[in-house]
């Protein structure tokens, strides 16, 4: 059987370590990727830093890939071989994760890369578009999690929230660029963000309307708030959700409507009310409550990349393929701000 090569979390916090494993064969609905690039997202050092979310061991991570479609599996007709691909993966998935040189990956959740953009670029896309996806938009009116608005790739999405505001925390996160991106498509205005103030120009290029000091006290951010919009907002997300900034957020969203945070809930059990709603994202299109609109989205993708409505993250390349995402991950533990790091897994030695 022919190998490859592949990072493996060897056990619950333990190291990480380069070994080989099976070169995978694409079964019915799926296609194998050699992979160009694989991006690095925070889980990924959370999981082996804290012990979650990945229980058996020893484990292949990274869920954010992009490169070429080596196979495809039995009823594939979208895609053929050397087609340019990024898609997703679950946490942990093993043959789909991305810390790896090839991998699998369902066709339906995978699109083509168009020419104006480098595999690295797309591999800083699908995890936090779907992160971004997933706490926005709902195409079945179910309102499982989330925010419950019609996607703009959808009949009648696009500009359909006109004239309201939105309220994004951490707009220089991979996350809320993307959250800035689809508010814009959506229609949204003003779209307001907080963000390192060196960012700003970056920010408002991708359509955010004003960008306010992170680091300014909270008292001082709701009375900026209030001279760009006096009324509550009916939908904020909160890509750095803290429990300070989910309980002020908390506070500023109107009756009737959601909160959309990154992490586990920490509004206080006190300023709880029954007509406001919080919920985490729980970002993988692989969940049942979020499979149909992981499945639209990538089915007009690739337009939307070619049109330039989604534009990918900013490239840092961590040098050393598969070993050097271990230094990548340490560098993202500490935080970076507004640039994907991206490793290329083809470089390994």
């Amino acid at each position: 059987m022919a190998e490859q090569k592949a990072l493996y979390l060897t056990s619950k916090h333990g190291p990480f370590e380069v070994r080989t494993a099976a070169k995978y064969k694409p079964g019915s609905g799926q296609i194998l990727v050699k992979i160009e690039a694989a991006a690095l997202n925070p889980v990924d050092w959370r999981i082996q830093a804290w012990g979650i979310l990945v229980e058996k061991f020893p484990a292949i991570l990274g869920e954010d890939l992009a490169g070429t479609v080596e196979e495809v599996g039995e009823g594939i007709t979208k895609f053929k071989k050397d087609d340019r691909v990024l898609t997703c993966a679950p946490i942990g998935a093993g043959t789909q994760a991305s810390f790896q040189q090839y991998a699998l990956a369902y066709a339906e959740l995978t699109a083509k890369i168009p020419a104006n953009l480098s595999f690295v670029e797309g591999a800083t896309i699908p995890l936090g578009l779907a992160t971004a996806v997933t706490g926005l938009y709902d195409i079945e009116d179910s309102v499982i999690g989330n925010c419950g608005l019609l996607p703009p790739w959808e009949e009648g999405g696009r500009g359909k929230y006109k004239g309201q505001a939105i309220l994004i925390f951490g707009g220089a996160s991979s996350v809320g660029q993307y959250v800035i991106q689809l508010a814009k498509l959506s229609g949204f205005g003003p779209i307001i963000t907080t963000a390192s103030l060196r960012n700003a120009e970056w920010l408002q290029k991708l359509g955010a309307t004003h960008v306010l000091d992170r680091n300014i006290p909270l008292d001082m951010l709701e009375t900026e708030l209030k001279k760009i919009t006096p009324e509550p907002f009916k939908v904020i997300y909160d890509a750095v959700a803290s429990p300070e900034t989910q309980n002020f957020a908390y506070g500023l969203l109107a009756p009737g409507h959601t909160l959309a945070v990154v992490m586990p809930v920490a509004v206080k059990e006190e300023l709880k009310v029954p007509e406001k709603k919080a919920y985490w994202m729980v970002a993988s299109f692989f969940l049942p409550q979020n499979r149909k609109v992981g499945v639209s989205l990538y089915s007009k993708l690739t337009a939307l990349l070619e049109e330039g409505a989604i534009k990918p993250n900013s490239v840092e390349v961590v040098p050393g393929g598969l070993e050097g995402i271990v230094a990548g991950l340490q560098k993202l533990s500490k935080g970076v701000s507004c640039v994907k790091l991206v490793a290329r897994p083809q470089e390994t030695k």
